[in-house]
């Protein structure tokens, strides 16, 4: 795993540098985060960082996890916020941020709401809800029924709040990773944790971004959102 754990020197040489580099131009700091992300955390980091650093523009872009990897890999982006689906790539600092619960979202009219913890076994019958773009909708579909196992049968939502409302209105589950503090559920929606293997089913969160472009405020970002998300 590559880090971006700096000596003191190195990081006050390094913001020094972005500092000059700037001057003839505005600073900016392009961040990328998932589609799916609903936690309150990545927030609370944008809003600490802005007032910290108010010299730096910043501009938010979401996307699914393929869309951010290329608008990452293109440029487009300064760093990116995703959870691993790859090895990872010595090109890039890989910085783990939290290894995140997951939860499934079900009506609550649903006759397996009343369970404490459900399987993906538990699902294999139900509609299974992702939120992706029409695009990346087969990548999506083939990373949650070919890597993680889950149901044969899938609905899209362009937006975290639209999949909730399919929930409500019960059209199938929803997976949720709880990268951060998530907000209680929505009225007409339960909140089950998902097991695999007796044990929480956990995915893996991280920062990204390229060793070539690196600067002070991309790791200090990425460093402001790990403490928040592990409080630090």
């Amino acid at each position: 795993v590559q880090t971006c754990a700096l000596p003191i020197c190195e990081i006050d040489n390094l913001k020094r540098e972005t500092v000059r580099r700037g001057q003839d131009q505005e600073l900016s700091l392009k961040i990328g985060y998932l589609r799916c992300y609903g936690a309150q955390e990545l927030h609370h980091a944008i809003a600490k960082f802005s007032k910290t650093y108010s010299e730096v523009s910043l501009s938010i872009v979401n996307g699914t996890h393929e869309e951010l990897y290329d608008l990452l890999r293109s440029g487009q982006v300064d760093l990116v916020i995703s959870d691993q689906r790859r090895a990872f790539n010595d090109d890039y600092y890989n910085y783990e941020l939290l290894y995140s619960d997951c939860y499934i979202e079900i009506s609550s009219r649903h006759p397996l709401n009343q369970r404490d913890i459900l399987t993906i076994t538990d699902l294999k019958r139900n509609t299974c809800i992702l939120i992706s773009t029409k695009e990346q909708q087969e990548v999506e579909k083939d990373f949650y029924q070919n890597t993680l196992g889950f149901a044969n049968q899938f609905l899209f939502a362009d937006t975290l709040e639209e999949g909730r409302l399919m929930v409500v209105s019960n059209r199938g589950f929803m997976p949720i990773e709880a990268v951060g503090t998530l907000p209680p559920p929505a009225t007409g929606i339960t909140r089950i944790p998902l097991y695999h293997h007796h044990k929480p089913l956990q995915r893996n969160y991280c920062a990204f971004w390229h060793k070539e472009k690196t600067n002070y405020y991309i790791e200090e970002f990425a460093e402001l959102l790990r403490n928040l998300l592990n409080n630090d």
